[in-house]
């Protein structure tokens, strides 16, 4: 999933912060709506960057909550 459509899923759902799953649906990392807006407002940016490669904080293991993720916050796959 890249920057953008986080941000606008985000914003959809009122949510400040997402958890980021690999295709096993293993937790990855966390991303919050600032952190990527301070990556959209990058001179670096394009609207290519995926999640995967800003994560804002890793999450430890194992998992957090119930499978690895982190209680009342959405789960994306990457």
């Amino acid at each position: 999933m890249t920057v953008e459509v986080a941000l606008a899923v985000m914003a959809g759902a009122r949510v400040e912060h997402l958890t980021v799953c690999d295709g096993d649906d293993e937790s990855t990392g966390l991303v919050t709506r600032g952190g990527l807006a301070v990556v959209r407002n990058s001179s670096a940016y394009t609207d290519r960057i995926r999640l995967r490669d800003v994560l804002d904080v890793p999450l430890p293991s194992p998992g957090v909550g119930e499978y690895g993720r982190v209680s009342g916050v959405p789960a994306l796959s990457r």
